[in-house]
């Protein structure tokens, strides 16, 4: 019979072995809604995780993840900085389209009591599963604002963008959380402030003595106003910078303070017992639970069972607590039997900080192989991250992807798979990673990749998806202090422009498949497809510019500063103090 013939075809027989070898993965839709659980660290570099090469920090569930799933190699944020990566990340846009990358060089959300953060206008990820009928909470950092007019409106809060349950910081972890860390916030601007402070006072005190000794003639009532304008300049500044951690350092659970300040010892062991809670609450509906760690920033906050255990400082000792952490969270699924129906997701919101140093200690992360750190807008080190997801039975096990992915993927990925749609009255960068992941596809649906620093266009990638080829045009570099250190560690941080930027015409190409160090330029004379390539991207940069609208500065100076008037406060201003955690 023709049924006979056909398994009797030698073509026909390796594809019905195909198909059945394939079934594991056919589930896809058995599960209408699966839940997500979406894990984040804070600061992390690509070198840190033993699955993408380091072989001193132990890190046995992140690596775990990437046994049992799929493992990115080109995954990378669309920020080189905690607040526009994670606009970026929430919003599948890139930050200069939602006015949250920076103008200036204030890049993040600098206070609790500033008015800028993500616009309530902007749609989350979060948002639309809320509507699909999911309970979705956020556990950890936010760092997206919280008020705009007054203390309480919270028109930046998480549950005005799409989430049910928030416990964590609004603001970010700081060495001032820690009273007995070095303060970290602003650093040299506080020093030139007291360096002000100390000469206003020094030239009031001189001026008193002198007229009591006679020796200038100047009025008491010049000398009043003199000492009353180096009082008010001195509260000027201090009112903000002086009490930081009152400020800053607190603890939320939905629009109410639990701690303020927060008491950091017990920190860990509430957000990872906050999550587990989460899960537990719903795991007889549609879940999502955002994780968004305070790990591995500093103050590097690590309980005294993790302490000394690495072989990298209390830098490592705090990657291996997350990384245990991360194992937490995977036996709760695991525990409630939501293993199967769980799409687990793990990140970084950019790369190491590499100039996070207190004497010999370093308290940032390595990235690895790459070129650069946090805060660098344009090289490797500073935007390409961790990616790892798993979902039995959905996605192939011990799968590596070696194509350029986005954090801003994971915005279409979740709302496609909670059955929702992306809004259609606004640019969505980000792309459904699904048909990658499941290896129905090839090759990403990125062919462009934008690199910004604050609002400038640093780098530009452009996958030659016919050749592989993966070329990275850089327009501006940051200029390494001391030369050819690698970072800005005269700085701290490395700037996006002005004197401390170098711009380049032609720009500077690598080909990332062949040198992803990006350690030689490519030249006219070394590359015959230099000129070419160039032209192709500079196209792709013009078409890209026409896609961006003037919006809202929301890290503006105006927005950026601390204002008395909208500072959250457990208590009566200034008056902020409490600890609901301590009193249950």
């Amino acid at each position: 019979s023709f049924l006979l013939l056909c398994f009797r075809s030698p073509l026909v027989t390796p594809l019905i072995f195909g198909l059945l070898l394939q079934a594991p993965l056919t589930q896809l839709s058995t599960i209408t809604q699966p839940n997500f659980v979406l894990l984040l660290a804070d600061d992390l570099g690509i070198g840190d995780v033993g699955c993408y090469g380091n072989d001193t920090i132990r890190t046995p569930n992140i690596d775990r993840l990437a046994k049992e799933g799929v493992k990115l190699t080109q995954h990378i944020a669309a920020a080189p900085l905690c607040t526009p990566s994670r606009a970026a990340f929430l919003t599948g846009r890139y930050p200069i389209r939602s006015g949250m990358d920076a103008i200036n060089d204030y890049r993040v959300i600098f206070w609790n009591a500033g008015s800028g953060g993500l616009p309530p206008n902007e749609t989350t990820f979060a948002k639309i599963l809320q509507q699909q009928g999911y309970s979705t909470g956020l556990i950890g950092k936010w760092h997206q604002g919280v008020n705009c007019e007054s203390r309480n409106d919270h028109c930046h809060h998480p549950l005005k963008h799409g989430f049910d349950y928030f416990y964590g910081m609004p603001f970010t972890l700081i060495s001032d959380c820690q009273p007995t860390e070095t303060p970290e916030m602003d650093r040299a601007f506080r020093r030139k402030l007291w360096l002000s402070t100390q000469m206003i006072g020094l030239l009031t005190l001189t001026a008193v003595l002198g007229r009591l000794t006679g020796l200038i003639s100047v009025c008491w009532k010049t000398l009043t106003c003199l000492a009353l304008f180096s009082l008010l300049f001195f509260i000027s500044w201090f009112s903000s910078y002086g009490f930081v951690r009152y400020w800053n350092c607190i603890m939320m659970r939905n629009h109410g303070i639990t701690e303020q300040p927060m008491v950091t010892d017990r920190t860990t062991s509430l957000v990872l017992q906050e999550s587990i809670s989460f899960i537990e609450r719903n795991k007889h509906k549609p879940f999502l639970l955002f994780l968004s760690f305070l790990h591995s920033h500093t103050p590097l906050l690590t309980t005294e069972k993790f302490l000394g255990r690495s072989r990298h400082g209390l830098y490592g000792d705090n990657v291996e607590e997350m990384d245990w952490m991360v194992g937490q969270v995977l036996d709760a699924i695991d525990k409630e039997g939501l293993k199967d129906t769980t799409l687990v997701y793990f990140a970084s919101d950019h790369g190491g900080w590499l100039e996070r140093q207190e004497g010999k200690r370093q308290l940032g992360g390595w990235n690895g192989i790459y070129k650069g750190g946090k805060a660098m807008g344009g090289w490797e080190g500073g935007i390409r991250v961790p990616g790892i997801f798993r979902w039995p039975g959905v996605l192939p096990a011990g799968t590596v992807i070696d194509e350029p992915t986005s954090l801003m993927d994971i915005y279409p990925t979740v709302v496609h798979l909670a059955g929702g749609a992306v809004p259609q009255d606004r640019v969505i960068d980000g792309r459904d990673l699904l048909p990658l992941l499941r290896g129905t596809v090839a090759h990403s649906e990125h062919e462009f990749l934008f690199h910004y620093c604050g609002v400038h266009l640093h780098a530009v990638r452009w996958h030659q998806k016919d050749t592989g080829a993966v070329w990275k045009a850089h327009y501006v570099t940051p200029i390494f202090s001391p030369p050819r250190a690698g970072a800005c560690y005269d700085r701290g941080f490395c700037p996006c422009f002005g004197e401390g930027v170098t711009h380049h015409e032609p720009p500077l190409l690598f080909e990332l498949s062949q040198d992803p160090s990006e350690a030689k330029p490519l030249s006219a004379d070394t590359e015959p497809l230099f000129d070419t390539v160039i032209r192709k991207i500079g196209r792709a940069v013009e078409e890209h510019r026409r896609t961006l609208t003037p919006v809202p500065a929301q890290l503006s100076v105006s927005n950026v500063v601390w204002k008395p008037w909208l500072q959250p406060c457990c208590g009566t201003f200034p008056f902020c103090w409490c600890d609901k955690e301590g009193d249950n």
